[in-house]
């Protein structure tokens, strides 16, 4: 009797964990409808647009040092830090209209523009103004990050050269668990004021044709588990529970068999 106990709350257990431990290859393998010589156009000219609250570097240089020092933000002049080239320049705070305050040139109007625009605004108004005659402007984000918010919480990862797609950045925060719900990743940015989600799922090449594939500064990754893990924890609960009752359970048949053993002496 003892022995049937155990066997019957042993192969509960057992299916119970079967069961819990099963996972479809079709629930979590990236990219499964390509094959072998699939080719999908991507944009290659993606560029990151300047928004409001954005911190930007901005370095302008000429052949004379003296004509370039009053443009540049140097340390002690406020604003924060960012050493590029053995030098430390300021950042520009670009603020909630999509304007920067530079130096000389005054207010300029950013938001909308890409870095590459930037650059070349500034660079055609340094020569129309007669201020320098060959400028180099390097504009560069100092605020290109990607975030991550998950079960397991959150953290950001910051992006050196500015270009990040959906793919390359669940490579970056360590790829995803078998957990996670891969049909409802969210990317979730701010568009003309306003917070925008669309789910992407990376299982699918129709990843690539969605607009927010190509990721921009600030944006947010947001991933969810599958009902299969609240699943498996009640899962694990219910194996520790079984376990519990079939040892009380063999126990109390060891106390009665031992009980009716001792009455049948006396």
């Amino acid at each position: 009797m003892i022995l049937r106990h155990r066997l019957t709350g042993g192969s509960v257990i057992v299916a119970v964990m079967l069961l819990a431990s099963c996972v479809s290859t079709k629930q979590v393998a990236y990219l499964q409808d390509m094959t072998h010589g699939t080719q999908i156009e991507l944009e290659n000219k993606f560029e990151a647009v300047i928004s409001p609250y954005d911190e930007l570097t901005i370095i302008v240089s000429c052949s004379d040092e003296e004509l370039s020092n009053p443009f540049n933000l140097h340390r002690g002049q406020g604003g924060s830090n960012n050493m590029l080239g053995g030098n430390r320049y300021l950042g520009y705070l670009v603020d909630q209209y999509g304007n920067i305050n530079f130096p000389v040139l005054g207010e300029i109007h950013v938001a909308g523009l890409t870095r590459l625009k930037l650059q070349e605004l500034i660079r055609a108004r340094l020569i129309s103004g007669g201020y320098i005659d060959d400028p180099f402007v390097m504009v560069r984000f100092q605020n290109f990050k990607i975030f991550f918010l998950g079960s397991n919480g959150g953290r950001a990862i910051s992006i050196d050269n500015e270009r990040c797609t959906f793919l390359e950045a669940l490579a970056l925060s360590g790829d995803l668990n078998v957990y996670t719900n891969r049909s409802k990743i969210a990317v979730m940015r701010e568009v003309d004021g306003k917070m925008v989600m669309r789910y992407l799922d990376p299982r699918s090449s129709e990843v690539f044709n969605d607009p927010f594939f190509m990721l921009q500064q600030n944006d947010f990754i947001i991933t969810r588990d599958r009902e299969y893990k609240n699943f498996l924890e009640s899962s694990n609960q219910l194996v520790a529970a079984l376990g519990i009752v079939s040892s009380m359970t063999s126990f109390a048949s060891l106390i009665g068999t031992i009980f009716l053993l001792n009455k049948d002496k006396d």
